[in-house]
């Protein structure tokens, strides 16, 4: 995967970031990521809500 990916309507729900990008086929793809230290989490969705839905019922297993 490729570290220069360029994000757009990036928003914090709690400690997770959601943003959308262009994978290397050119789909529109949303992905969740968890900021918390050690956590780990990050997912691709294929739509938007799906993305949202995960990051607001994600729980960090570190605490």
């Amino acid at each position: 995967m490729s570290a220069n990916r360029r994000f757009r309507n990036v928003t914090r729900l709690g400690p997770v970031q959601v943003a959308t990008s262009y994978d290397g086929r050119g789909r529109e793809k949303h992905t969740a990521v968890c900021t918390a230290p050690r956590c780990g989490f990050s997912a691709d969705y294929d739509s938007r809500a799906a993305a949202e839905l995960a990051a607001r019922t994600h729980r960090c297993p570190v605490r």
